[in-house]
């Protein structure tokens, strides 16, 4: 603090008057500084203003500019006061309400400073002299000067050819006292003025709350100050542009610069153009590159269309291809989910290889018919849920049914499937004129969506209701009668030939399956593999099948080495890591009698052993062994292995 005392004498016949006056100001030493907060240490006991330390401290107020702020003002503007022991200590942040910015240039570069006066009133009474005092203290105060270098944004689009293209520059931020002279371009110097006459669109921006400027600039590729460079190799030219802004601080009128370098890579070619459509199954994407080299890349959803996925997806013509995408593929992404179809989008886009930029973006969205929900006459559902875009954190595995015991019977990241009877897993019936209706609810259990909620406030809960309709007929009474045979009937021994067949499905519905000219069938390693062994031509209900022993071979020769084993005496390999699951089997319309099939999965990690890694193609082997369900005669015909802890719930 500084102190500054004075004594006036007032002199009469016989008598002289003293007058003694004491001023106490802040100094610079009083203020700390950071970037964000400036800091005013007052102390609480002035001692020139006080005759002894025996005093209470009965008001402390803040203001700026001489006017008193009350606490809703101080709050709104982010001001503190703090009352120590020792101190009165008023925080401001920088750039505050109340304060004003100013720009300086030193050396060329650009610096800004922060001003603002705040006040404090102080009322205290003095023990001994029971007398009050009221202070006020003005402090005009101002931070060291802040560097702010200004920068130049390039926001110039790169998905045109470049006879349209433009340099889209954007030069800030500054203060409202900065002003843009000219711009110095490697050949001319031109005022704003002659830039906008010449096509070049100056404008200055304001921000939101009308405190800082720049100046945006538009430049065309064709213009003569912009430089080219075309690299024939390649394709590509390369579009140079080189200025200095010449700007000037008021009043001061002090002038300083900013120099630049842009410049863009674009494509010598025509954009290609992009079209599709769908059909039940899948999405068809053409890209027309018009007689050129296609000078891009393509991503496909999430993935870079490489040559792994191009053997899979990819058609070539002439002068364009063909992408064949299933609509179910992990590349696609599920929008929503109706009673009978499921709505799909695949996005597409061409990048410029140089610098990743987008040159081309087509969105294709597709509605397609899929059965979600079957319901069969023996009482059973079948339901499966999809994950959709708007639930991007769900994991399939952990939905349920209203039951939240009742989860899916298969799981993967996208899909969860669900088996269960109408009278289980809190399934609802009701009955609607002549019809019977079951009802149930696939959702996230409580805990969990209470979870997901806390995590992911936009995401949307997910809810598929499923239901089946039953048209209630007449019921009829029938009396029947038993009484022992005469004698029994034993089926006479023959030698006959059955049928069995082995096929791959495409997923773990088991509705759709490879067609012998899809193979080989590309998978990778951990990707189930879900198998259907069937007996056909056969419709003795007393029949079953069972897997003995499966296996599988690099060769077609089923006894050819190495050889991986899947299934032994029945059950999964106890010494795969993955082990085989087994699916079960209800009866559907196309499946009457459910022992006469077997299903399993297996994972590609399965057919590793012994840090064997197989290479080219593999082939899976089965023996099965045929046998009566009424008399089972003990080993393979004792009934199919199933380790419960490998079914999937």
């Amino acid at each position: 603090m500084r102190v500054l005392s004075t004594s006036t004498f007032f002199e009469q016949k016989w008598l002289v008057t003293r007058v003694d006056a004491t001023a106490v100001c802040p100094t610079p030493g009083a203020v700390a500084f950071t970037p964000e907060v400036i800091t005013w240490y007052m102390p609480k006991h002035i001692d020139p203003l006080f005759s002894s330390d025996a005093f209470t401290m009965l008001e402390v107020y803040m203001g700026i500019d001489a006017k008193r702020m009350d606490t809703e003002e101080m709050a709104a503007r982010n001001y503190s006061v703090l009352v120590t022991e020792a101190h009165i200590i008023v925080e401001i942040p920088v750039g505050a309400v109340g304060g004003y910015f100013k720009s300086h240039i030193q050396d060329d570069q650009y610096f800004v400073t922060y001003s603002i006066e705040p006040m404090l009133e102080l009322l205290w009474i003095e023990e001994v002299a029971h007398e009050d005092t009221s202070y006020k203290v003005l402090f005009p105060i101002t931070t060291p000067p802040m560097a702010r270098p200004p920068q130049v944004r390039n926001y110039t689009p790169l998905d045109t050819v470049p006879e349209q293209a433009v340099f889209v520059l954007e030069l800030g931020t500054f203060n409202l006292d900065v002003e843009l002279l000219n711009i110095t371009f490697p050949t001319m110097v031109l005022t704003v003025a002659e830039c906008n006459a010449r096509g070049f669109n100056v404008q200055e921006q304001r921000s939101l709350d009308n405190t800082l400027k720049s100046f945006r600039m538009e430049v065309p590729f064709s213009d003569p100050v912009v430089f080219k460079e075309r690299r024939a190799e390649q394709g590509v030219t390369t579009f140079t542009l080189q200025l200095i802004y010449g700007l000037v601080v008021f009043p001061e009128y002090a002038p300083f610069s900013h120099s630049a370098v842009v410049d863009a890579v674009l494509l010598d070619i025509v954009p290609p153009s992009v079209t599709g459509n769908c059909d039940q199954e899948n999405f068809h994407i053409t890209v027309d590159y018009r007689n050129q080299d296609p000078f891009f890349v393509v991503l496909v959803g999430k993935r870079l269309l490489n040559h792994e996925l191009a053997q899979q997806y990819l058609t070539e013509g002439d002068a364009d291809f063909t992408i064949t995408l299933p609509f179910s593929s992990p590349d696609a992404v599920f929008e929503s989910v109706h009673p009978s179809s499921v709505r799909s989008r695949l996005d597409v886009a061409l990048l410029n290889p140089y610098n990743n930029m987008t040159i081309k973006y087509f969105s294709l969205a597709c509605s397609f018919l899929k059965t979600l929900t079957e319901c069969f006459s023996n009482g059973t559902m079948t339901a499966l849920a999809v994950k959709v875009e708007s639930a991007p954190s769900l994991n399939p595995g952990q939905l349920t049914l209203s039951d939240p015991a009742c989860g899916p019977t298969y799981s993967d990241d996208r899909f969860a499937y669900f088996h269960f009877t109408v009278n289980s897993c809190g399934t609802t019936r009701k009955f609607i004129n002549n019809v019977m209706l079951y009802e149930n609810e696939i959702s996230l259990p409580d805990e969990l969506e209470v979870k997901l909620n806390g995590t992911t406030s936009s995401e949307e809960e997910y809810q598929l209701k499923v239901s089946c309709y039953y048209v209630v007929n007449i019921t009829r009474t029938l009396a029947f009668l038993t009484r022992p045979r005469d004698n029994e009937h034993f089926a006479e021994i023959v030698t006959g030939r059955q049928i069995v067949r082995m096929r791959l499905a495409q997923d773990a519905s088991y509705n759709t399956f490879h067609q012998e000219e899809d193979y080989p069938v590309v998978r990778y390693l951990r990707q189930p593999l879900h198998f259907e062994v069937e007996l056909t031509r056969s419709s003795d209900p007393k029949v079953a099948l069972v897997l003995d022993h499966c296996w599988a071979t690099p060769n077609e020769d089923r006894d050819s080495r190495p050889r991986w084993n899947l299934i032994i005496n029945g059950c999964e390999n106890p010494e795969d890591p993955y082990r085989v699951v087994f699916h079960p089997v209800v009866a559907d319309a196309r499946v009457h009698f459910p022992p006469h099939v077997k299903r399993f999965e297996v994972y590609m990690f399965s057919f590793v052993e012994d840090a064997v890694e197989p290479s080219g193609q593999v082939f899976v082997h089965c023996d099965v062994v045929i046998c009566d369900a009424s008399s089972p005669s003990g080993g393979p015909c004792s009934g199919q292995c199933v380790n419960q802890d490998n079914l999937k719930r």
